[in-house]
């Protein structure tokens, strides 16, 4: 094994793009596999009449926002685990998980209590009537059934921070391909099932969500883990791990809650617009069309987030903050390659884009949509490379453990997004094609934000682990 490498048996650059994609690509498949879920549920539910796909934007966002705060707690697990390992401590990595472990237990009753909280929230964001019904039925099915994901989250992290990634790339591949068939016969009532619309829908993402976590628990039970991490020994309460996996995880777990907030937000405030400046309904579906594409964007670069935090964490752990530069730079460069991508296909090609849901109105209601959300997908291509260098910077500053910065910049950038929508919407009644150019320039700061940060260079002289190597004293600032 080359001694440029921590834990792997292929020989790559340390830091490089190759040893980086090793870690990093089955999770870009991972996170691709739940784009494509929810793309194919808005597909779906797009053939089911106007504002449909809208009720289960802001009920699955609404659902998926109020378990956040402890995903990301229970997600910094994916730093601690590859902290530990990097320090040569693998018996610490099963017990970072069994906090992980804990922390979900205890969450799933607080969920179950924010349920109230959520149709509040929809009566104060002005939810159109005819919409309301729908949106609350989602948002219940998905909070009953938020103690799978959480859990999933757990496994994920612990097997990420090992470099185990395959394995969660396997569970989202089983996840998407369960989540798709179930949601295809749950919706439109196939196999004898009755047609069970957008309640289908969130009963379709709780299948395909258990089917992925069983596939986590096999393996994590399964002999090469057990015997090599002392899983069973493992299984303990730990007061030093919770306290630092509490004190690093609860910054993450507050941005996670916080930002998604204000996304959730930002989300009914464009599907509440005064019928006297736009229609709701028309609006809440040309939002839903374009950030199911900016999914397509977004979400797999958290991927190479993922990658990007490990082998940091890994590396940062080990002393070698050099190491974990040329990490975060061989992430930026796959990110910008990917990106560049979907800006091609974003500016040049928003109405094909579009019609991929087909009709989801009527007449002149169809076309109003069409317009609006070709109009919102081009411009969408103006943020990509900024969300690049949110994702990429952002990754490597929780990996090195500068997670309370990480959440200052990201919760603060997507309060001032959410602020400005309700402005725009509310204040000023802009309609909605001035409301989202307001929004769209207000992103590119955020990844500015997060690449001045990281090139102050603090990041270099945290520790988190006891015990790891220190790193060198001319390892200190950073030049890009």
């Amino acid at each position: 094994m080359s001694t440029d490498t921590i834990e792997t048996k292929t020989v790559y650059k340390a830091g490089g793009v190759l040893e980086l994609l090793a870690i990093a690509l089955p999770m870009v498949v991972s996170n691709a596999c739940e784009t494509i879920m929810m793309f194919v549920d808005r597909l779906f539910l797009s053939k089911l009449g106007p504002g449909t796909m809208g009720a289960s934007w802001g009920g699955g966002l609404s659902a998926f926002m109020f378990t956040t705060f402890f995903m990301g707690i229970v997600g910094y697990a994916n730093a601690l685990v590859a902290q530990h390992l990097g320090a040569k401590q693998k018996d610490r990595c099963s017990v970072v998980a069994s906090q992980a472990f804990i922390i979900t237990i205890l969450a799933y009753p607080i969920i179950l209590m924010c349920i109230p909280v959520g149709h509040w929230m929809f009566t104060v964001t002005r939810t159109p009537a005819e919409q309301l019904g729908v949106q609350r039925a989602y948002f219940d099915i998905l909070m009953y059934g938020a103690i799978l994901g959480l859990m999933r989250n757990a496994l994920s992290s612990f097997f990420s921070g090992i470099g185990k990634t395959r394995i969660v790339m396997f569970a989202a591949l089983l996840a998407m391909c369960v989540n798709i068939f179930a949601n295809y016969v749950l919706i439109f009532g196939k196999l004898g099932f009755p047609a069970m619309g957008v309640r289908g829908a969130a009963i379709g993402t709780l299948i395909g969500s258990g089917a992925g976590l069983a596939v986590l628990v096999w393996r994590y039970f399964g002999r090469f883990i057990r015997t090599n991490y002392n899983v069973m020994s493992g299984l303990r309460y730990d007061h030093g791990i919770m306290k630092k996996l509490l004190r690093y995880g609860s910054p993450s777990g507050a941005e996670f809650f916080l930002n998604l907030l204000a996304f959730t937000l930002l989300v009914l405030f464009f599907g509440s617009y005064d019928k006297a400046i736009a229609d709701p309904k028309v609006v809440a579906d040309a939002v839903a069309i374009s950030f199911s594409w900016d999914m397509v964007s977004f979400i797999p670069m958290i991927g190479i987030g993922i990658g990007v935090t490990s082998l940091v964490g890994r590396y940062m752990g080990a002393g070698n903050p050099d190491t974990a530069h040329r990490v975060t730079m061989s992430g930026l460069k796959v990110a910008a390659m990917y990106t560049s991508v979907t800006f091609t296909a974003f500016i040049f090609f928003p109405g094909s884009l579009v019609a991929v849901f087909g009709s989801s109105g009527h007449g002149a209601t169809n076309a109003e949509i069409t317009a609006l959300a070709v109009f919102m997908v081009r411009l969408i291509s103006i943020y990509v490379f900024a969300d690049a260098m949110t994702i990429v910077f952002g990754g490597a500053l929780r990996g090195a453990g500068d997670t309370f910065w990480t959440m200052v910049i990201s919760v603060s950038g997507h309060w001032v997004l959410a602020v400005a929508a309700w402005i725009m919407i509310y204040v000023v009644k802009a309609e909605p094609r001035t409301a989202w150019v307001s929004v769209i320039v207000l992103i590119l700061g955020v990844g500015l934000t997060f690449f001045l940060r990281y090139r102050s260079g603090r990041w270099r002289k945290m520790r988190v682990v006891k015990d790891a190597p220190s790193p060198p004293k001319e390892d200190i600032g950073i030049h890009i």
